[in-house]
């Protein structure tokens, strides 16, 4: 069948789900597909159309948003190493909003222009709080006619987008924004078990801590999980030590220093071997507890 003027989008975990359903709720005509069918329930009980598998969301969809966890879950979704690939891309735009290395957005792009079609990146800064409030923000790089096209499409999920120029740029971007992101939490995990172990008034570290300078909206919601014991998923562990990695990759390809994401690159790696994968990346304190004392018990076990 032609395609007609639904956008296609793909990839409904943690952030995809709510990004895709303010698409939904923003009017815009969206057709889902995800490999584990539960997940699309919400997006058809909003409105969006369900589509049978991936191959019918590219013949309905001239634009098509990928959300994906990875360079092998793109591939799989796009079909890339079977004759089928040229027939889901042709004449079709695929945006591409995960985080992949540059290096393959760079031959993803190359492979997807020679089959004809056109290619955009737009990875996205945020966690599931603003994705679900719509206030992400968004790095695109693409063809400067696509970008122009694209950001009204991505205003119920962006509340600014900024043009990174070619691709890989945005993904550069966002791992340049992530490196920040990384070392930023994981001082301050450092910080509250620094003030932890020497028995200070914890909400008056908080009220400090905010009152002051280093003050922001990542500081305060971690913060906020730390003084609750509350672990439970924004950006996971397993995300954000998938992030690292790509950072400290790229580092040592463009033969540059990472020293303090090699420092967290070991920290989240550790916490995720104590079993903390799917919890917040404030987790990442658990490694560091475990790193003080690794046979007595640790004040945040009793949130385990």
């Amino acid at each position: 069948m032609p395609p007609d003027s639904s956008i296609g989008f793909i990839g409904l975990g943690t952030m995809g789900t709510p990004m895709a359903l303010n698409l939904v709720r923003a009017g815009t005509p969206l057709t889902v597909w995800n490999r584990t069918r539960s997940r699309c329930d919400p997006l058809e009980q909003a409105g969006a159309t369900i589509a049978s598998d991936a191959a019918e969301l590219f013949a309905r969809c001239e634009t098509v948003i990928l959300m994906l966890e990875n360079d092998m879950a793109t591939d799989a979704v796009l079909d890339r190493r079977s004759p089928e690939f040229a027939s889901r891309v042709a004449g079709r735009t695929i945006v591409s909003m995960g985080t992949v290395s540059a290096d393959y957005s760079k031959y993803l792009l190359d492979d997807i222009r020679s089959a004809g079609g056109r290619y955009v990146e737009a990875p996205v800064s945020g966690s599931r709080k603003p994705a679900e409030a719509g206030q992400l923000v968004g790095m695109l790089a693409g063809d400067p006619e696509d970008l122009e096209r694209l950001r009204p499409l991505l205003a119920p999920i962006c509340k600014e987008t900024f043009d990174c120029g070619a691709v890989p740029a945005a993904l550069q971007m966002k791992l340049a924004i992530n490196t920040f992101l990384i070392t930023m939490v994981t001082g301050l995990a450092e910080a509250t078990h620094f003030a932890v172990r020497h028995g200070l008034d914890m909400g008056r570290f908080a009220n400090i801590l905010n009152a002051g300078p280093m003050a922001s909206d990542v500081s305060r919601v971690k913060l906020g999980k730390l003084s609750h014991h509350d672990f439970s998923r924004q950006a996971g562990i397993s995300d954000v030590l998938k992030n690292n990695r790509l950072v400290v990759e790229a580092a040592r390809n463009a033969g540059i220093a990472s020293p303090l994401m090699d420092a967290c690159l070991s920290l989240y790696s550790e916490t995720e071997d104590l079993g903390f994968a799917g919890d917040d990346m404030i987790s990442v304190i658990r490694a560091i507890e475990a790193r003080t004392e690794r046979a007595s018990v640790s004040p945040w076990s009793s949130a385990t």
